[in-house]
Protein backbone atom coordinates (compact mmCIF):
# COMPACT_ATOMS: atom_id res chain seq x y z
CA UNK A 1 0.00 0.00 0.00
CA UNK A 2 1.35 3.33 -0.91
CA UNK A 3 2.10 5.62 1.99
CA UNK A 4 0.50 8.97 2.80
CA UNK A 5 3.72 10.66 1.05
CA UNK A 6 3.81 8.74 -1.57
CA UNK A 7 0.77 9.23 -2.74
CA UNK A 8 1.43 13.36 -1.77
CA UNK A 9 4.06 13.28 -4.00
CA UNK A 10 1.48 11.55 -6.91
CA UNK A 11 -0.98 14.25 -7.06
CA UNK A 12 2.33 16.89 -6.95
CA UNK A 13 3.84 15.27 -10.20
CA UNK A 14 0.14 14.25 -12.30
CA UNK A 15 -3.62 15.60 -12.11
CA UNK A 16 -4.39 12.77 -13.92
CA UNK A 17 -5.54 9.63 -11.32
CA UNK A 18 -4.55 6.51 -14.17
CA UNK A 19 -0.91 8.61 -14.31
CA UNK A 20 -0.59 8.38 -10.20
CA UNK A 21 -1.39 5.13 -10.16
CA UNK A 22 0.95 3.39 -12.85
CA UNK A 23 3.70 5.98 -10.72
CA UNK A 24 2.62 4.25 -7.46
CA UNK A 25 2.69 0.88 -8.95
CA UNK A 26 5.73 1.10 -10.57
CA UNK A 27 7.81 2.11 -7.19
CA UNK A 28 5.78 0.06 -5.22
CA UNK A 29 5.50 -3.15 -7.64
CA UNK A 30 9.14 -2.43 -9.79
CA UNK A 31 10.27 -4.58 -12.95
CA UNK A 32 13.27 -5.98 -13.12
CA UNK A 33 15.38 -3.52 -15.18
CA UNK A 34 17.69 -4.11 -18.36
CA UNK A 35 21.38 -3.01 -17.42
CA UNK A 36 23.52 -1.22 -19.39
CA UNK A 37 27.02 -0.16 -20.01
CA UNK A 38 28.94 2.46 -21.82
CA UNK A 39 31.94 1.37 -24.06
CA UNK A 40 34.97 3.55 -23.11
CA UNK A 41 36.50 3.01 -26.81
CA UNK A 42 35.43 2.69 -29.88
CA UNK A 43 36.60 -0.30 -30.88
CA UNK A 44 35.81 -3.11 -28.30
CA UNK A 45 34.55 -6.75 -28.75
CA UNK A 46 31.16 -7.35 -28.51
CA UNK A 47 30.93 -10.27 -25.90
CA UNK A 48 26.65 -9.52 -24.92
CA UNK A 49 23.58 -9.98 -26.97
CA UNK A 50 22.19 -6.24 -27.41
CA UNK A 51 18.58 -5.20 -27.54
CA UNK A 52 17.45 -2.44 -30.02
CA UNK A 53 18.69 0.84 -28.54
CA UNK A 54 16.01 3.28 -27.64
CA UNK A 55 15.52 6.51 -29.64
CA UNK A 56 17.61 8.45 -27.48
CA UNK A 57 20.49 5.81 -26.30
CA UNK A 58 23.84 7.44 -27.74
CA UNK A 59 25.88 4.47 -30.18
CA UNK A 60 28.01 4.14 -27.21
CA UNK A 61 25.97 2.84 -25.00
CA UNK A 62 24.21 -0.85 -25.29
CA UNK A 63 21.34 -2.31 -23.51
CA UNK A 64 21.38 -5.61 -22.24
CA UNK A 65 19.36 -8.41 -21.78
CA UNK A 66 17.68 -8.74 -17.76
CA UNK A 67 19.72 -11.72 -17.13
CA UNK A 68 22.78 -9.97 -18.34
CA UNK A 69 25.55 -9.61 -15.53
CA UNK A 70 27.94 -7.20 -17.17
CA UNK A 71 29.35 -6.06 -14.23
CA UNK A 72 30.83 -9.82 -13.35
CA UNK A 73 32.52 -10.28 -17.18
CA UNK A 74 36.27 -9.88 -16.97
CA UNK A 75 35.72 -6.99 -20.28
CA UNK A 76 34.81 -4.86 -17.11
CA UNK A 77 37.80 -5.51 -14.94
CA UNK A 78 39.76 -4.86 -17.85
CA UNK A 79 37.91 -1.14 -18.66
CA UNK A 80 36.45 -1.91 -21.62
CA UNK A 81 33.07 -0.76 -20.28
CA UNK A 82 31.16 1.27 -17.70
CA UNK A 83 28.22 -0.28 -16.18
CA UNK A 84 25.25 2.29 -15.43
CA UNK A 85 21.24 2.40 -15.72
CA UNK A 86 19.53 3.87 -18.59
CA UNK A 87 18.35 6.80 -16.33
CA UNK A 88 22.01 7.72 -16.05
CA UNK A 89 22.19 7.39 -20.06
CA UNK A 90 19.55 9.33 -20.33
CA UNK A 91 20.30 11.96 -18.11
CA UNK A 92 23.93 12.59 -19.39
CA UNK A 93 22.12 12.42 -23.25
CA UNK A 94 21.73 16.08 -23.32
CA UNK A 95 25.41 16.37 -23.59
CA UNK A 96 25.22 15.36 -27.06
CA UNK A 97 23.45 18.19 -28.16
CA UNK A 98 26.35 20.66 -27.54
CA UNK A 99 28.22 21.64 -30.82
CA UNK A 100 31.64 23.32 -30.01
CA UNK A 101 34.78 21.27 -28.66
CA UNK A 102 35.07 20.95 -25.12
CA UNK A 103 38.23 21.34 -23.57
CA UNK A 104 37.75 21.98 -19.76
CA UNK A 105 34.71 19.88 -17.76
CA UNK A 106 34.13 20.05 -14.12
CA UNK A 107 31.86 17.48 -12.42
CA UNK A 108 31.12 18.72 -9.57
CA UNK A 109 29.21 15.67 -7.55
CA UNK A 110 31.14 12.92 -9.42
CA UNK A 111 31.44 10.32 -7.47
CA UNK A 112 31.47 7.00 -8.78
CA UNK A 113 32.36 8.20 -12.07
CA UNK A 114 29.55 7.92 -14.39
CA UNK A 115 28.83 11.03 -15.74
CA UNK A 116 32.93 11.77 -16.02
CA UNK A 117 33.51 9.24 -18.11
CA UNK A 118 30.39 9.92 -20.12
CA UNK A 119 31.47 13.57 -20.60
CA UNK A 120 34.85 12.22 -21.08
CA UNK A 121 33.74 9.40 -23.55
CA UNK A 122 32.22 12.55 -25.79
CA UNK A 123 34.50 15.27 -25.92
CA UNK A 124 37.91 13.99 -24.71
CA UNK A 125 38.57 17.15 -23.46
CA UNK A 126 42.33 18.78 -22.40
CA UNK A 127 41.88 18.40 -18.89
CA UNK A 128 38.30 17.12 -16.75
CA UNK A 129 38.10 17.97 -13.19
CA UNK A 130 36.83 15.31 -11.09
CA UNK A 131 34.98 16.79 -7.39
CA UNK A 132 33.81 14.57 -4.75
CA UNK A 133 33.70 16.40 -1.41
CA UNK A 134 32.82 13.23 0.84
CA UNK A 135 36.22 11.67 1.36
CA UNK A 136 35.45 8.32 1.41
CA UNK A 137 33.62 8.20 -1.70
CA UNK A 138 37.01 9.11 -3.40
CA UNK A 139 38.14 5.90 -3.55
CA UNK A 140 35.59 4.58 -6.10
CA UNK A 141 35.75 7.66 -8.65
CA UNK A 142 39.25 6.86 -8.82
CA UNK A 143 39.25 3.21 -9.11
CA UNK A 144 36.80 3.76 -11.96
CA UNK A 145 38.38 6.35 -13.95
CA UNK A 146 41.50 4.39 -14.08
CA UNK A 147 39.67 0.84 -14.74
CA UNK A 148 38.24 2.65 -18.31
CA UNK A 149 41.87 4.22 -18.97
CA UNK A 150 40.06 8.03 -18.88
CA UNK A 151 43.00 10.23 -19.71
CA UNK A 152 43.87 13.86 -18.22
CA UNK A 153 41.77 14.31 -15.42
CA UNK A 154 42.57 15.15 -11.79
CA UNK A 155 40.23 14.40 -9.00
CA UNK A 156 39.63 16.97 -6.46
CA UNK A 157 38.04 16.41 -3.15
CA UNK A 158 36.84 20.36 -2.24
CA UNK A 159 33.89 22.48 -1.21
CA UNK A 160 31.90 23.67 -4.52
CA UNK A 161 32.15 27.43 -2.59
CA UNK A 162 36.26 26.43 -2.74
CA UNK A 163 35.58 25.34 -6.51
CA UNK A 164 33.40 28.31 -7.17
CA UNK A 165 36.34 30.89 -5.89
CA UNK A 166 39.62 28.97 -7.26
CA UNK A 167 38.13 28.13 -10.68
CA UNK A 168 36.10 30.98 -11.07
CA UNK A 169 34.81 31.10 -14.95
CA UNK A 170 37.20 28.31 -15.95
CA UNK A 171 34.88 25.66 -17.20
CA UNK A 172 33.21 25.26 -21.31
CA UNK A 173 31.28 22.82 -19.15
CA UNK A 174 29.99 22.20 -15.64
CA UNK A 175 28.12 18.94 -14.56
CA UNK A 176 25.92 19.04 -11.75
CA UNK A 177 24.53 15.63 -10.97
CA UNK A 178 23.00 16.44 -7.60
CA UNK A 179 22.85 14.05 -4.10
CA UNK A 180 19.13 14.19 -3.88
CA UNK A 181 16.52 12.43 -1.81
CA UNK A 182 16.92 9.05 -3.86
CA UNK A 183 13.53 8.51 -4.52
CA UNK A 184 14.56 6.13 -7.79
CA UNK A 185 16.35 3.56 -6.00
CA UNK A 186 13.15 1.97 -4.81
CA UNK A 187 12.69 1.19 -8.43
CA UNK A 188 15.00 -0.26 -8.87
CA UNK A 189 14.26 -2.44 -5.16
CA UNK A 190 16.39 -0.82 -3.25
CA UNK A 191 14.68 0.54 -0.06
CA UNK A 192 15.35 4.38 0.65
CA UNK A 193 13.29 5.29 3.88
CA UNK A 194 12.06 8.69 4.54
CA UNK A 195 12.97 9.60 1.01
CA UNK A 196 9.36 11.10 0.14
CA UNK A 197 9.80 13.33 3.37
CA UNK A 198 9.05 16.45 2.92
CA UNK A 199 12.31 17.45 5.72
CA UNK A 200 14.06 15.00 3.31
CA UNK A 201 13.38 16.36 0.24
CA UNK A 202 13.48 20.49 1.44
CA UNK A 203 16.80 19.57 3.23
CA UNK A 204 18.39 18.00 -0.50
CA UNK A 205 16.64 21.21 -2.51
CA UNK A 206 18.61 23.93 -0.69
CA UNK A 207 21.53 21.98 -0.81
CA UNK A 208 21.25 21.36 -4.62
CA UNK A 209 20.71 25.06 -4.68
CA UNK A 210 24.09 26.18 -2.99
CA UNK A 211 25.86 24.31 -5.53
CA UNK A 212 23.92 25.24 -8.57
CA UNK A 213 24.76 28.77 -7.15
CA UNK A 214 28.50 28.28 -7.15
CA UNK A 215 28.44 25.89 -10.24
CA UNK A 216 27.08 29.01 -12.29
CA UNK A 217 30.59 30.84 -11.45
CA UNK A 218 33.01 28.19 -12.75
CA UNK A 219 31.07 28.14 -16.26
CA UNK A 220 32.75 30.39 -18.74
CA UNK A 221 30.74 33.07 -20.75
CA UNK A 222 29.39 30.54 -23.62
CA UNK A 223 30.21 27.80 -21.16
CA UNK A 224 27.21 24.95 -20.52
CA UNK A 225 25.63 23.74 -17.01
CA UNK A 226 24.14 20.16 -16.70
CA UNK A 227 21.53 19.52 -14.19
CA UNK A 228 20.80 16.27 -13.54
CA UNK A 229 19.23 13.87 -10.34
CA UNK A 230 17.61 10.34 -9.78
CA UNK A 231 14.43 11.58 -8.08
CA UNK A 232 11.22 12.66 -8.85
CA UNK A 233 9.96 15.33 -6.44
CA UNK A 234 9.55 18.69 -8.40
CA UNK A 235 11.38 20.78 -5.44
CA UNK A 236 14.67 19.11 -6.38
CA UNK A 237 14.21 19.19 -10.41
CA UNK A 238 11.43 21.77 -12.19
CA UNK A 239 11.37 24.05 -9.25
CA UNK A 240 15.53 24.48 -8.46
CA UNK A 241 15.43 25.41 -12.36
CA UNK A 242 13.16 28.22 -12.40
CA UNK A 243 14.88 29.22 -9.11
CA UNK A 244 18.12 29.20 -11.07
CA UNK A 245 16.86 31.01 -14.09
CA UNK A 246 15.60 33.88 -11.93
CA UNK A 247 18.79 34.50 -9.97
CA UNK A 248 20.93 34.25 -12.76
CA UNK A 249 19.29 34.94 -15.54
CA UNK A 250 21.94 35.12 -17.75
CA UNK A 251 21.70 31.20 -18.46
CA UNK A 252 19.24 29.92 -20.88
CA UNK A 253 17.89 26.38 -21.13
CA UNK A 254 18.69 24.53 -24.20
CA UNK A 255 16.05 22.44 -25.73
CA UNK A 256 17.41 18.80 -26.71
CA UNK A 257 15.34 17.67 -30.04
CA UNK A 258 16.02 13.63 -29.07
CA UNK A 259 14.05 14.02 -25.85
CA UNK A 260 11.27 16.08 -26.55
CA UNK A 261 8.80 13.56 -26.02
CA UNK A 262 10.18 13.42 -22.43
CA UNK A 263 9.09 16.71 -21.73
CA UNK A 264 8.29 17.45 -18.29
CA UNK A 265 4.55 18.14 -18.12
CA UNK A 266 5.44 20.37 -15.11
CA UNK A 267 6.93 23.17 -16.70
CA UNK A 268 7.32 25.37 -20.46
CA UNK A 269 11.35 25.57 -19.42
CA UNK A 270 12.81 22.15 -21.89
CA UNK A 271 13.82 19.68 -18.94
CA UNK A 272 13.61 16.02 -19.32
CA UNK A 273 12.04 13.16 -17.13
CA UNK A 274 12.56 9.47 -17.69
CA UNK A 275 9.88 8.15 -15.50
CA UNK A 276 9.73 4.27 -14.03
CA UNK A 277 6.42 3.50 -15.22
CA UNK A 278 8.03 4.06 -18.68
CA UNK A 279 10.38 0.41 -17.70
CA UNK A 280 13.49 2.31 -19.51
CA UNK A 281 15.18 2.81 -16.35
CA UNK A 282 14.54 3.71 -12.28
CA UNK A 283 13.45 7.68 -13.24
CA UNK A 284 16.02 10.94 -13.90
CA UNK A 285 15.81 14.73 -14.75
CA UNK A 286 18.33 16.55 -17.17
CA UNK A 287 18.65 20.28 -18.26
CA UNK A 288 21.27 21.66 -20.69
CA UNK A 289 22.24 25.03 -19.41
CA UNK A 290 24.16 27.92 -21.45
CA UNK A 291 25.79 30.76 -20.05
CA UNK A 292 24.81 33.68 -22.62
CA UNK A 293 26.73 37.01 -20.89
Amino acid sequence: MASALLLKLSRQIYDNQNDRESFIEALLNPTVLNPAILWCQDDHPKPFPVLEPLPWQPDFTDRLAPEVRPGKHELHNQGFYYCLDLSSIFAATVLLSIPEKIKTVFDLCASPGGKSIFAWRVFHPEILYANEVIGKRSGALIANLKRCQVNNYQVLNLDVGILARSYEKAGNLVIVDAPCSGQSLLAKKETNDGCFHPLVINRNAQRQRRILANATSIVKPGGYLVYTTCTYSPAENEDNIHWLLKKFPFFSPIEIKSLIPYQSHLTDIPCYRLMPQNQQGAGSFSVLLQRND
